[in-house]
């Protein structure tokens, strides 16, 4: 509210107050019937009334302008923040000559030579600016005396400090128009309150990370929306995400939102009455540091090695997230690297998700240069090397000298040279001479691995794709080559004058 509106309100306030007092004076100096006595009374009532509401109204407009207040603060200090961690950066790229020389004279006070001092708003401006970070979460509880919701986000800076929280219950009916899949309203109402109150502050590049799944395939468009209600609000997220810059979806474990997870129950158990859940219960409870939740005992695991414990739901959802980003999961504790029990954790895993846990850790026990597939479409077996000699051994005579292989599940013979079903009477250069093209999934391959640029080691031929960093490539056989040319590196020194790094791959990394 400006000073303009403040001075008319003030005038219209100061009226009303004079106008009240002379009608109560007359009142008194002139005698009336009772009837019009009781009329007077009333008059009085209704100015008093117009009076409260015109200052509650007054109140509200302070309060509104405090809001406003508070934003602009908030929106200045993002804008410093940005420009020093922009100045630092700059400050990096100085010559260690130079910055000897003129280091002490260096500076650049906020507000000059910076985007802040031409766009007050102009947050989002400043180029080159890393994403900030949004963590959010929403949850819901369904008591005996009727169904509670809340959310809660967190909005950090580039460096991990958060700057902005939201904390709030879900009042009245919030379940309306939603039979089930109530755990994906909520989530996408926690997002859309961190992603409002982002824009509020105009941040314009930010980075969300999720922990429930179906949201993120929702977000991300690989699940197909066949319910209206859930692709309502899902084009409401969309939308929003068109008001940034930059705003891309992360799926992570939930241990990596865990303070947004403890926004969001404190906000929900601020509606519970914790005595009555837990006054009458015959169960021992424990409380899961994840999700915070009062577990019965019988539903916690407990990883062997470090005792750690986690409810079961929790520790699904981490093994989860780890097993589809290709990593063996571990102790969700922080620093803690215990290794989860495979029959352990069939407790609380599906059948499918215990054979991607069995298959990951097989390929962890097996070194990079060991390891080899089945060729064989539809069977493309795991093993070692070791392995598939055992295996052929009393079949074939001189298997070592002639390459001959045999899988440790379908039983069938292969080349290990050229890795391709076994070419009977026939050396490995003479087939390689008959058969120039390879078979159609491996030219799929090598079509893809020419359009991404990716690169292949010479020594273990594991593909890589250059996400970040420098052209420095290190495989995780401990092959050390160039990105750019594939000459091997020699005592961490290039064999080749190619350039080892790009700006823009430093600049544009993914911060997780």
């Amino acid at each position: 509210m400006d000073d303009r509106e403040n001075r008319d309100f003030d005038i219209a306030f100061a009226l009303q107050m004079q106008e009240a007092m002379n009608d109560s004076l007359l009142e008194q100096q002139q005698p009336s019937q009772p009837e019009e006595e009781e009329h007077g009374y009333e008059d009085q009532i209704a100015h008093l009334q117009t009076l409260e509401l015109l200052h509650k109204y007054k109140l509200e407009m302070e309060d509104n302008e405090s809001s406003q207040a508070e934003m602009r603060r908030v929106r200045e200090e993002l804008q410093r923040r940005v420009h020093d961690h922009r100045f630092a950066r700059e400050i990096s790229r100085i010559p260690e000559p130079e910055w000897q020389k003129n280091g002490d004279n260096v500076e650049k006070p906020f507000g000059e030579g910076s985007s802040s001092s031409s766009t007050p708003a102009g947050l989002g401006l400043v180029e080159e600016a890393e994403p900030f970070r949004l963590y959010f979460k929403g949850l819901f509880s369904d008591e005996r005396w009727g169904s509670v919701a809340a959310v809660a986000a967190a909005v950090c800076d580039p460096s991990g400090m958060m700057v902005l929280k939201v904390q709030k219950p879900l009042l009245g009916d919030w379940k309306a128009g939603w039979m089930d899949n109530l755990e994906l309203k909520v989530e996408v109402k926690g997002l859309m309150e961190g992603l409002t109150a982002a824009l509020s502050v105009d941040i314009k590049r930010i980075d969300f990370f999720c922990d429930y799944y179906p949201l993120y395939q929702y977000i991300t468009m690989r699940w197909l929306v066949k319910q209206q209600t859930i692709g309502t609000v899902i084009d409401q997220v969309i939308l929003l995400q068109r008001k940034f810059e930059s705003c891309r979806p992360f799926f992570v474990a939930r241990n990596d939102i865990r303070y947004a997870f403890k926004l969001a129950r404190g906000a929900l158990e601020s509606q519970i009455t914790r005595s009555a859940k837990s006054n009458n219960s015959k169960n021992v409870m424990e409380n899961c540091s994840i999700c915070l939740e009062d577990i019965v005992v019988g539903q916690m695991f407990s990883i062997d090695g470090c005792l750690h414990r986690y409810c079961f739901s929790c520790m699904k959802q981490h093994v989860e997230v780890k097993l589809l980003n290709g990593v063996v999961p571990r102790c969700p504790h922080e620093k803690c690297n215990s290794k989860l029990d495979i029959h352990n954790s069939k407790k609380f895993l599906s059948p499918e998700l215990v054979d991607k846990m069995m298959l990951l850790l097989k390929e962890e026990s097996i070194p990079v240069t060991e390891k080899i597939y089945c060729p064989v479409p539809l069977c493309s077996m795991l093993m070692s090397k070791k392995e598939a000699l055992e295996c052929v051994k009393g079949v074939a005579a001189g298997a070592n000298q002639s390459g001959i292989r045999k899988c440790i599940k379908c039983d069938a013979l292969f080349c290990i040279n050229c890795m391709v079903p076994w070419h009977k009477n026939m050396n490995c250069r003479d087939y390689k001479r008959l058969n120039p093209h390879p078979n159609a999934e491996d030219a799929k391959l090598k079509s893809l691995a020419n359009q991404k640029l990716w690169r292949q080691c010479v020594k273990c031929s594991h593909m890589i794709e250059l996400a970040e960093g420098c052209y420095h490539i290190t495989c995780r056989c401990g092959y050390e080559f160039c990105y750019t040319c594939g000459a091997s590196w020699i005592k961490k020194e290039p064999t080749c004058s190619c350039r080892i790094w790009d700006e823009r791959n430093i600049l544009d990394r993914q911060r997780r």
